[in-house]
């Protein structure tokens, strides 16, 4: 495992969304989601102001093979959007840990996370 696969200051979720631990929590999807989509050429994000509730379908990805859901790691306030990413979605692609985050969250609850160990046995690492 490399520290570019599953940066360990990040928790992980099994639907493959990331999170850092600051407040508001920076959210994004895997390098490993970001492979398996293929060619990102579209986000759908929640709106800035908007409530999300750990666990349920806030947005979708879509790539050249397919449309996938997007999760939230966690309840709280959506409190800013990667209007770069959103411009240019291959950056998600790209730099999935760093410029292609998606959004940010003032979090009141956290839901299901795995640590870094956790999310690479749970894709195979």
């Amino acid at each position: 495992m490399t520290e570019a696969q599953f940066p360990d200051h990040l928790q992980y979720t099994a639907e493959h969304e990331w999170i850092d631990g600051s407040n508001p929590a920076v959210v994004g999807i895997t390098a490993t989601a970001a492979e398996a989509l293929g060619d990102i050429v579209y986000l759908e994000l929640p709106e800035v102001g908007s409530e999300v509730t750990a666990g349920s379908v806030i947005g979708e990805v879509e790539s050249t093979k397919s449309v996938s859901e997007l999760f939230s790691p966690v309840t709280g306030t959506v409190v800013e959007v990667n209007q770069a990413a959103i411009d240019d979605p291959a950056v998600v692609n790209s730099d999935p840990y760093t410029d292609g985050w998606l959004f940010k969250v003032d979090v009141v609850e956290t839901g299901d996370l795995l640590t870094p160990d956790q999310y690479a046995a749970h894709v195979g690492s």
